[in-house]
């Protein structure tokens, strides 16, 4: 550690693991304090940092640990520096003073202004130090089993690092890019917002340089005056972007998309749009066939190659839904601009596998249809679990109300909603 001083720190920092099998990979990271980072309160002790703690329950390596003490509605973190000081915390960032240091020998306390900034300062900072693509996905729905699928589709060819599960607020972007390494070769990243001014904070941090945008739902429609806004506010994802693929099948998002990236003086925009099509709209993926067999959807498109050059191409996903059908569509317009070729797209497609608690459908007793969709609560993925209930086949084709029950669940602590029997939670869309 750096010698100490009052308006700047050092720390060697190693992302923490958001899975247990996570690699750990040691960084060097040197925070400026110019008003967002901070100062020690006392002359710092030697530390190598091994792991972030945002969750004073989750203590599990304490002598490698920095507890950033975020505040909320409902919690403040500042509250478990005593009991996590006895647990063996010995690293801390925190917004509030404390009256002495005394009461904590050998523990190091960083004192900043706000301790949500720093964390994002320390995400954004982490993601400047690695030059590689990144995909950035938003929308109200789709947005992780995109980037499941896309991970299923590329890991073949690249050493992805993606969000776990969920993690698209403004807690779970920040520890998703944490976990870049040297070692990665593309990452996958998914940001929800669910009020104005949140998507220019994850913005920042994830810095993609592709993107997608899934669609555009209510979704957390209470944080927007209206739809219009909503969209403008997901678009700032994508501002600094090389190619953003969408659907122009919905004319409002494709007029916002194009007021958002306006056209040069030579007729182009800075990012090139990746566009597809199922309504016979002109676009870079027009499909122009669409038929079910079995459980299988069978699809094919028109490629547009140049303004003249036109190619046909196919492919087979095992799921019949529309929502599937979306999300697989904008999975192939990305694949296509990466370079991937059609026979070798078409025969990862086919294989394409669930995501959990994503649509997962389950045979429950009794004759009972389950389906779990765990991390979605809102009414606009309700439909879409029905719609997918309703491609099932003869499973579905029942009058008997025991023969359908829909699953969604939140963490604990979030706002609760009811779907099916059971506690739902509101998350950022």
């Amino acid at each position: 550690m750096e010698t100490y001083c009052p308006r700047r720190f050092a720390l060697l920092l190693l992302p923490m693991p958001t899975r247990p099998t996570t690699r750990r990979i040691t960084a060097n990271a040197t925070l400026q304090c110019q008003n967002k980072t901070g100062s020690f309160l006392a002359p710092p002790h030697d530390a190598v940092i091994e792991h972030l703690l945002l969750d004073s329950r989750q203590v599990i390596f304490p002598a490698s640990s920095l507890f950033i003490a975020l505040q909320g509605r409902r919690y403040d973190g500042h509250e478990f520096i005593k009991e996590l000081y006895d647990s063996g915390i010995r690293n801390f960032v925190i917004s509030k003073n404390l009256p002495s240091t005394l009461a904590f020998p050998q523990a190091n306390f960083i004192l900043v202004k706000n301790t949500h900034e720093a964390f994002h300062a320390l995400a954004a900072w982490h993601r400047r130090q690695f030059n590689l693509p990144i995909i950035g996905i938003t929308g109200s729905n789709g947005k992780t089993i995109v980037k499941e699928w896309l991970f299923q589709l590329l890991h073949e060819d690249f050493h992805i690092v993606r969000s776990p599960k969920s993690y698209n607020s403004q807690t779970g972007v920040p520890l998703s890019v944490l976990q870049i390494t040297p070692e990665h070769t593309l990452g996958i990243f998914e940001a929800g917002i669910s009020q104005p001014g949140e998507m220019e904070k994850l913005a920042r941090i994830i810095a993609p340089n592709l993107g997608i945008f899934t669609n555009i739902g209510e979704a957390h429609q209470e944080g927007f005056p209206d739809l219009e806004t909503k969209i403008r506010e997901k678009l700032l994802l994508f501002k600094n972007c090389e190619a953003l693929v969408y659907c122009v099948d919905n004319e409002l998002v494709t007029r916002e998309i194009e007021a958002a990236f306006p056209k040069g003086a030579g007729g182009k925009t800075n990012t090139r749009f990746v566009t597809w099509s199922a309504n016979g709209k002109p676009a870079d993926l027009q499909i122009i066939a669409q038929r079910q067999t079995g459980n299988v959807t069978h699809l094919e498109a028109v490629v547009r190659q140049s303004s003249i050059v036109n190619r046909q191409s196919s492919i087979a996903i095992p799921f019949t839904d529309s929502a599937s059908i979306e999300n697989a569509t904008h999975c192939w317009a990305m694949l296509l601009h990466l370079g991937i070729p059609d026979e070798t797209i078409a025969e990862r497609l086919a294989r394409l596998e669930p995501v959990a608690m994503r649509l997962e459908l389950k045979e429950g007793v009794n004759g009972c249809t389950v389906i779990n969709d765990s991390y979605n609560s809102d009414l606009t993925s309700l439909a879409i679990a029905l719609n997918f209930w309703s491609s099932q086949g003869k499973r579905a084709k029942t009058n008997d109300p025991r023969a359908f029950r829909y699953f969604a669940e939140r963490p604990i602590g979030c706002a609760t909603l009811r779907h099916g029997g059971r506690a739902a939670h509101r998350k950022a869309h």
